[in-house]
């Protein structure tokens, strides 16, 4: 890797090396820490085995950690592990105490250990990324720390850890994309990126934008207990920018490359506690969502992020890399997932003589193809709810979702992913199409913390939305969950207009009992019923969790039993407008339940994310 100094005599930023931050703060005692740093976040499912006397050990060392008494805390976590080796808490915590008292080689081997027993938990990772920078080893730092990134996308204090990594690593470009990775989400308390990718701007001798980050930087936390070297790297970058530009053969360029050992396994990442939504909050962004979607006028909803190629009206497939859909200015076309069912169960022998398109309430000008979908190569995100609320039936749940993978997840070409959401959202299994893989991910999953609901259908509809594909594929997502919300950034209206903008069809099955009408579970159904409405799939209410295998098999015949409509619009302008979508079918005489999208926005071009 190579790095330039500011000059021909100086390190790069010199403030910033200053600067580097006892490790410690991304930890247990970080302000802004995270959902993940929490007990219920560091939970894995070889925990729930441990012996009574081992927890108990566990516990007093933990509390004796967050009080500031590592000493006294390895104790008793050496004691825990010693009683049961396959603590997996019990090993990150007693790696936390070691870090606390310096001894930096101990704790990076019980993090590698709670890795080796658990590759699924992020904050694992994190903590050795910890261990490994304090160790001096950027390298090895800086690829724990994008293991815990991968596993807990959205987690805001394991991305500023990787950005500070990074740029300990001198990986400057990388700070850069980690940094706009943040910036273009809600990232309150995290504007510690914007520093050290200031200082990654002026390694790279670009002052202009070093200091727009950190006038960022100021902006955001100008309480910070960096701001005063923040205020010295400011005066150093003026300083360098009206220095006269060296002679090119006085410049001096170093290539180095940091010994270390490669991390060997799976990053915890930290919990983030947010406050409880408002149940008349969340009926209100729905209602927003549905009303949204049956008006013709409405303007799109803003988003930072690049709009998917999907998210315009006027898909024609490409002939030769396949993304969603590409446009040609001289024929716009709308192409419209749908199933039909007659009495819930799929109706496979459909023509297009049977079916009704209406765009904006006008026939369209010429239907342009009609297929059966059902072989179209399958792109699935499952994602299931672990929040505490699901605990008493969460076993039950993961044997009836892992036996619907196993059913759904068969083609040659199909591939799904895993993801589990409490406080925080965790991505246990990336896209695969070994079944294996994909069921070990759901029995790995352990149900402890709130719910985030809103930020995990944010991720997954992204996700399944920006993976570059070589020919036309069926996007789903599947969710199973009580629908309540307490812990997410996102909204109920941004989740579903990602899915929305994303082309993704959402499948909802609710795991709430008919006997349960509290209002916050009332509540939750009918988020999940908009949720899947809205966005052209279908709603499911088993009514009881031994009901639930019965959901999932009627699912199973709707996701394989999908048809594509493609059309020309009558009227259509690329105004930025919401058009309505109707689709109908009739078979024999009889009509049929029809689930689709409800329409689109027509993007009347696409623009690149703000610059931060």
């Amino acid at each position: 890797m190579s790095s330039a100094g500011w000059n021909s005599s100086s390190a790069p930023l010199n403030v910033t090396q200053a600067t580097v931050m006892d490790t410690s703060i991304f930890r247990i005692n970080t302000q802004n820490s995270s959902p993940l740093q929490s007990q219920n976040g560091s939970l894995s499912r070889l925990d729930l085995k441990a012996p009574g006397k081992a927890r108990r050990e566990y516990e007093k060392g933990y509390q004796l950690l967050l009080k500031k008494d590592p000493q006294s805390a390895v104790q008793h976590l050496t004691t825990a592990t010693s009683i049961y080796p396959s603590f997996v808490a019990a090993h990150n915590a007693l790696g936390s105490a070691y870090l606390d008292l310096k001894q930096n080689d101990q704790a990076r081997a019980e993090f590698a250990q709670a890795i080796a027993l658990d590759d699924h938990l992020p904050i694992s990772y994190f903590n050795l990324g910890c261990a490994e920078l304090a160790l001096g080893h950027y390298s090895a730092g800086e690829e724990a720390m994008q293991k815990a990134s991968v596993i807990a996308p959205l987690d805001l204090t394991v991305l500023t850890a990787l950005a500070y990594g990074q740029y300990m690593n001198q990986d400057f470009g990388a700070v850069v994309k980690t940094t706009q990775q943040v910036h273009d989400r809600k990232h309150e308390g995290a504007a510690m990126v914007h520093f050290f990718a200031a200082a990654a701007f002026a390694a790279q001798q670009n002052f202009p934008d070093a200091q727009r980050q950190l006038d960022t930087f100021f902006e955001e936390d100008p309480k910070s207990p960096a701001t005063e070297q923040a205020h010295q790297m400011m005066a150093e970058i003026a300083a360098e920018a009206s220095r006269p530009a060296p002679q090119a053969s006085e410049l001096k360029v170093t290539f180095t490359q940091v010994p270390a050992e490669a991390p060997t396994g799976p990053v915890q990442l930290p919990e983030r506690v947010r406050e409880l939504m408002q149940d008349s909050k969340e009926n209100t962004e729905i209602a927003e969502a549905e009303a949204e979607a049956s008006c013709s006028s409405c303007a799109p909803p803003v988003s930072r992020a690049s709009p998917s190629a999907a998210s315009a009206p006027v898909p024609v497939r490409s002939r030769t890399k396949y993304n969603g859909y590409t446009y040609r200015s001289s024929a716009d076309e709308v192409a419209v997932f749908f199933t039909a069912t007659d009495h819930g169960k799929s109706v496979t022998n459909l023509t297009l003589k049977d079916v009704g398109v209406r765009d904006n309430s006008k026939p369209p000008l010429a239907v342009t193809g009609f297929r059966n979908e059902s072989e179209l190569p399958l792109r699935l995100g499952f994602v299931i709810d672990t929040s505490d609320s699901i605990t008493t039936r969460f076993k039950f749940e993961q044997e009836a979702a892992v036996n619907f993978l196993r059913k759904v997840v068969t083609g040659p070409d199909d591939l799904a992913f895993v993801v589990g959401f409490a406080n925080s959202v965790l991505l246990i299994q990336d896209f695969t199409g070994d079944q294996k893989l994909i069921s070990h991910a759901v029995e790995e999953l352990v149900p402890s913390g709130g719910t985030a609901l809103w930020d995990a259908v944010t991720f997954a509809a992204e996700k399944l939305a920006s993976r570059p594909e070589a020919q036309p594929v069926a996007r789903i997502l599947v969710v199973i969950s009580d629908g309540d919300d307490n812990s997410s950034s996102a909204t109920a209206k941004e989740a579903i207009n990602h899915a929305q903008r994303g082309e993704v069809a959402v499948y909802t099955v609710s795991t709430r009992e008919l006997t349960d009408t509290a209002e916050e579970s009332l509540v939750g159904e009918h988020a999940l019923r908009a949720l899947a409405e809205l966005t052209g799939g279908a709603p499911f209410a088993p009514g009881s969790v031994h009901s639930l295998k019965g959901s999932l098999g009627a699912l199973q015949q709707v996701i394989r039993s999908r048809y594509l409509v493609s059309y020309k619009p009558a009227l259509f302008k690329r105004d930025g407008q919401y058009r309505a979508i109707d689709i109908t079918a009739e078979k024999d005489g009889h009509k049929l339940h029809v689930y689709a999208r409800k329409g689109y926005f027509a993007a009347a071009s696409t623009s690149p994310s703000d610059r931060f």
